[in-house]
């Protein structure tokens, strides 16, 4: 994104979209808010991951790291495609309240409904075997797996008996067989999820809006990726974790953050060409226009956690694949542009790596406020190169910021602002005045929506990626004045 010219977006997940379905959909909403975007003056809408989520519903958290979330099927698309029936979805209770996802309503309700559809549908058409075909690295152990979890009651892997858990091809062959309808299933969902993602790919594009993805820079434990390929993973030789990833004591937490992905071996991803970080790329090149690839640290050196502590107050580092593995992503890539999430402890083989590899970091307002004048993420500091925030998902929202900062932050942003009383336009505007290419804002921030509207708490594992937009809330009048300050900073698209 280096040549890029001034510019903005917006961020706001999928699911964060409005929708009379429980969560946000790749339907007509979303071709709303592109409308919204392209009016708004708009280039960028930034999204999270959305691969399917299981425990806690985190979109870092997936079964698969090239599968898309079936929840963000539209149903209204697949009436019209005459695979349901209005009465079969229209007035069953998605949610008990408009602006916040109900995830145990989705996970009871949905897949019947979309197992209605797969039931009209012919998997025998040409477009669905070109499909599986074209994604069979992935989709296959990805089916299976999703139907081993509806046989096992939802269990982890890791607790299947001994023969499927460790992959035994009589295993596979009998569970292959017995399972296939469900394994179908599977496919056919992410079929559908595929197609409805491109239409609405190519709608945004066609209006001047590209999407920025975001994939995490780690596989969830409980996933098809460690299950069918557990040697590309920190395991022993009865498929167990060894270490996990995390992050020292900082801002969000004194004890760090235990994430519990699994690590990976880089040497055996090397040996393998990093074909798997390949075919993640590539697939994100199908998505996107710019992904945002989540904690670009890791790639430079990683956080080390036993697999059986309780924090991550015990973690080491060891050094990652470096520019071989960004060699690997560039190769992949094709057209995708790359945005790198360096927020954290900027050492120099990272920023050595973030300089080698010519991607754009990034900068968060929100954290220029602690540790005096030199702080980076103040927009005085800034270079052309950079995405600069306002805020991200794991941070409160703005307008909550700026009431509970600290004193010391609230002399600071007061002093930098120029104004006695500082708001969440003026952080807006610090940013969109900046020499960054490319600016983007949580719609949160654009509505000055309190803690409650917060999209994330790290460390907390339960009750996050729940806020929802509310249709009457994208007015004329939000976006002109986003039009404004848009134009006013010659950012427009």
């Amino acid at each position: 994104m280096a040549e890029q010219q001034r510019s903005s977006g917006i961020l706001l997940a999928v699911s964060s979209l409005p929708s009379p379905y429980g969560i946000g959909t790749l339907g007509k909403k979303a071709y709303m808010f592109i409308d919204f975007l392209h009016a708004s003056g708009q280039k960028y809408w930034q999204v999270l991951p959305i691969g399917p989520t299981g425990y806690s519903d985190s979109p870092y958290q997936t079964f698969c790291s090239s599968a898309g979330n079936p929840y963000f099927i539209d149903l209204d698309m697949l009436l019209e495609e005459g695979l349901l029936k209005d009465r079969e979805y229209a007035n069953t209770e998605w949610s008990c309240v408009p602006d916040h996802v109900d995830y145990g309503k989705l996970y009871e309700l949905r897949a019947k409904v979309l197992k209605k559809a797969y039931n009209r549908f012919d998997v025998t058409s040409k477009d669905f075997l070109s499909f599986c075909n074209a994604n069979i690295y992935w989709l296959n152990d990805y089916a299976i797996f999703m139907s081993l979890k509806t046989y096992y009651k939802g269990k982890e892997w890791q607790t299947w008996d001994e023969d499927i858990r460790t992959r035994k091809q009589p295993a596979l062959e009998h569970y292959g067989t017995m399972l296939c309808d469900e394994i179908l299933f599977h496919k056919f969902v992410q079929y559908e999820f595929l197609k409805q993602w491109k239409a609405m790919r190519s709608y945004a594009n066609s209006k001047g809006v590209e999407i920025i993805g975001d994939i995490p820079i780690y596989a969830a434990s409980d996933s098809s990726d460690v299950w069918s390929r557990p040697h590309l993973f920190l395991t022993d030789s009865n498929r167990k974790l060894t270490a996990v990833a995390g992050v020292p004591p900082d801002a969000f937490s004194a004890t760090g953050q235990l994430w519990g992905n699994p690590l990976y071996n880089w040497s055996e991803m090397e040996k393998e060409d990093f074909y798997w970080w390949k075919q993640r790329i590539h697939i994100a090149s199908v998505l996107f226009d710019v992904v945002r690839i989540d904690h670009f640290i890791g790639i430079a050196r990683y956080f080390v956690v036993p697999a059986d502590a309780t924090s991550a107050v015990g973690g080491k580092y060891a050094k990652g694949p470096g520019m071989k593995l960004i060699n690997a992503i560039n190769e992949a890539r094709g057209g995708l542009r790359i945005i790198a999430e360096d927020l954290g402890v900027l050492v120099d083989e990272v920023r050595d790596l973030l300089n080698c590899s010519g991607y754009p970091g990034m900068k968060v307002l929100q954290f220029g406020f602690a540790g005096g004048p030199g702080n980076d993420n103040l927009p005085m500091h800034y270079k052309s190169n950079i995405v600069a925030y306002t805020a991200t998902h794991d941070n409160d929202t703005t307008a909550n910021y700026i009431r509970t900062a600290t004193k010391e932050e609230k002399t600071a942003m007061r002093k930098y602002v120029g104004k006695d009383k500082v708001t969440v336009n003026d952080f807006i505007a610090e940013i969109m005045k900046s020499v960054a290419n490319t600016v983007v804002i949580p719609m949160q921030d654009h509505l000055e929506l309190g803690n409650d509207a917060r999209m994330n708490h790290p460390s907390v594992t339960f009750g996050n990626w729940t806020w929802r937009l509310t249709e009457d809330q994208l007015t004329k009048e939000l976006s002109e004045k986003i039009l404004d300050i848009t134009e006013f900073y010659d950012r427009k698209a």
